[in-house]
């Protein structure tokens, strides 16, 4: 089983031991600092019966109140940041109960694990990212937290790196191999290890784990079939949209897995329309005699 796929994810978060060693990474602790942390309900309340469901991939609460929800997320998502956003307020604010004080309310955490780029303009693979003074860059409060942590930026492994950056190794490992060789180098991921041979070997939790992949690909695959099906227009359409974004042709085909070279040609071609003047339009001309 891979670490990347969700079910997996949330299985191995189901071991305490591996919650508070990647915890402690998380927040740049020792794990003999994290006490006691329990798992939560996913699915976060709604306050009307017309407000959008919130389900979390695991949300975990620690003893000082703290709560930490976590996200692995494999393709690509367009309105990530949006998300974070609606999952981390939702969390924050249903720590209130009716009658409750604002001072009741605890530091919340939403941690994005992506294994694709989301931010394009950097090579930074994990950030934290807080309310601060745009002129002062000082904090304006600690109770809310984003943190972003990106696969696909890992750099080549170092000798005393962090342990939020061994962590990451592992949950982008695809190998026996490399599982092996990491469960070395950190107690808690030689446990984090032991608890995914586990799992790889329960017949029920496979079936779980397969069918979710199966869910994965199939919907990946509907979704490159619809993009053919919509033909070069509407591909093009898209690519436009991340090139707007800052991302290369490269990346842009990396991420919706097209041919390189057509995305490029595309590309391209939009580069070659956007430099051309605009042609006058009939209406326009019309305008311009009068």
């Amino acid at each position: 089983m891979l670490p990347t796929v969700d079910i997996c994810f949330k299985n191995l978060m189901d071991n305490p031991d591996v919650r508070k060693g990647f915890i402690a990474a998380l927040l740049r602790r020792g794990p003999d600092e994290i006490s006691k942390t329990t798992l939560l309900p996913t699915t976060l309340k709604r306050e009307y019966g017309d407000d959008k469901l919130g389900i979390l991939d695991v949300l975990i609460l620690l003893q000082d109140g703290t709560q930490i929800d976590m996200e692995m997320q494999v393709a690509y998502f367009d309105y990530w940041d949006a998300r974070v956003l609606f999952y981390l307020g939702k969390t924050f604010t249903g720590q209130l109960k009716k009658g409750d004080s604002y001072e009741t309310l605890k530091k919340c955490i939403h941690v994005s694990i992506l294994d694709f780029i989301h931010f394009t303009d950097d090579d930074v693979c994990c950030r934290r990212i807080s309310f601060c003074d745009e002129d002062t860059g000082k904090k304006y409060t600690d109770l809310m937290e984003i943190q972003i942590l990106e696969l696909k930026k890992l750099p080549q492994k170092m000798q005393g790196e962090e342990d939020i950056i061994s962590w990451m190794r592992f949950f982008g490992g695809k190998s026996r191999e490399e599982f092996e060789d990491m469960a070395k180098a950190n107690e808690y991921i030689g446990i984090a290890y032991e608890e995914l041979q586990k799992l790889s070997a329960d017949e029920l939790k496979r079936l779980d784990y397969e069918a979710r992949e199966k869910a994965v690909r199939d919907y990946n695959t509907q979704m490159r079939s619809a993009l053919r099906r919509g033909a070069r227009g509407k591909l093009k359409e898209i690519t436009k949209k991340k090139l707007e974004k800052g991302m290369t042709a490269a990346e842009i085909a990396e991420i919706l897995e097209e041919d390189a070279e057509m995305i490029q040609e595309l590309a391209d071609e939009i580069r070659k329309e956007s430099a051309s003047p605009r042609r006058m339009t009939g209406e326009t001309a019309l305008e311009n005699s009068r």
